[in-house]
């Protein structure tokens, strides 16, 4: 992510229901497309950590 374009999932089509994510500066933003006044900022290599956990299945008991 080179900009600050938010950006959401192909899988999310025309929903919005769905994280968006954004990069500004040094910093990545998180926020869910159907509440945009809150937003989660955080560093890329915690997001990157994320990321990973998310694919690994790691947080899918929450669910």
């Amino acid at each position: 992510m080179a900009n600050d374009t938010w950006r959401k999932s192909s899988f999310s089509g025309a929903s919005n229901e769905c994280v968006e994510v954004r990069a500004v500066g040094e910093l990545i933003e998180l926020r869910e497309s159907d509440d945009s006044e809150l937003i989660l900022h955080t560093t890329g290599a915690a997001f990157t950590d994320l990321l990973h956990t998310i694919k690994a299945g790691e947080l899918d008991r929450f669910a």
